[in-house]
């Protein structure tokens, strides 16, 4: 009895003020009011501030900016080739996550360490490594030309050095779900006959395409907004290697405050709807892998 009169006064309590959390420290209106004022410090007064200066357009002149033909080319260079680039992190990092979770190998630990290189890696030295190797003298690039293929200040540079910079986003997702995949459904799979093929199709690829899913988006929403990597092997060639973050920093150059912020306006819209998938995704996950758990 004493039990069941506890267990009613506390679900009493926890009804009466459903926004309070138990936990080991309190201050919970403090901490929530911290939250917010350094959220809105730091992300949506900067952000507010973009709009603002954006308002200050008309929407003929909006319009303009954000639709002449060389900004339309940025567009589809940048969103075009962040997402093959994230197509191919797809496939390949998922192949570099199953190799590292399901094999034991010689130098594991040391290509475990290298996935997070680009994470540690300031971006403008990536981009001077990747035009030094795949420039016309360069390490691969004096092997690829001769047989036509032109890979620095090209967009095909572009698609490298995305590709480079959003590969551990695929790998870090999907390596702890291909971790905690219970090997005993892939044994019962194929003490019930099916075969290699129908083992990964069936059981394996349900299991980590939410993962694969998240991974995509993150290397999409990364690869959309880079810039260190990317202006030392593109070129920057008005209408054939100019990406869209390049084009803000040439408004900005020229003083054209307003124009930069327009562009700017459509590339956070971008992001925010990336953003929204992702967290899509990723409750899509957590349901997913509760409901498999039950």
């Amino acid at each position: 009895m004493a039990s069941t009169a506890a267990s009613v006064v506390a679900h009493s309590v926890k009804s009466a003020n459903p926004f309070r959390v138990n936990g080991v420290m309190p201050g919970f209106r403090l901490s929530l009011g911290f939250t917010l004022f350094y959220l809105a410090l730091i992300v949506l007064i900067p952000l507010s501030a973009v709009f603002l200066k954006t308002f200050t357009m008309t929407w003929a002149d909006f319009v303009i900016a954000v639709t002449s033909p060389r900004v339309m080319a940025s567009y589809r260079l940048t969103f075009g080739v962040s997402l093959l680039a994230a197509l191919l992190n797809v496939v390949f990092g998922g192949i570099v996550a199953w190799v590292l979770v399901r094999y034991k190998f010689p130098g594991k630990k040391l290509i475990d360490a290298l996935v997070d290189l680009p994470f540690a890696l300031p971006t403008a030295v990536a981009g001077i490594a990747l035009t030094a190797l795949y420039s016309a003298n360069g390490w691969f690039g004096r092997y690829l030309e001769p047989l036509g293929i032109k890979v620095a200040f090209t967009p095909l540079g572009i698609l490298v050095a995305l590709t480079f910079i959003g590969l551990p986003f695929v790998v870090r997702t999907v390596q702890p779900v291909l971790e905690d995949s219970e090997r005993e459904l892939e044994e019962a799979a194929a003490s019930l006959g099916a075969g290699n093929w129908q083992t990964f199709t069936k059981v394996i690829f349900p299991t980590v395409l939410p993962a694969l899913m998240t991974g995509f988006a993150l290397a999409f929403a990364r690869a959309t907004g880079e810039y260190g990597s990317v202006i030392f092997i593109a070129g920057n060639m008005p209408m054939v290697s100019e990406i869209t973050p390049l084009f803000i920093i040439t408004k900005l150059e020229q003083y054209d405050y307003a124009g930069a912020t327009a562009i700017a306006v459509v590339m956070l819209t971008a992001s925010f709807l990336l953003l929204l998938t992702i967290n899509i995704l990723q409750a899509w996950t957590r349901k997913r892998g509760q409901s498999e758990r039950v």
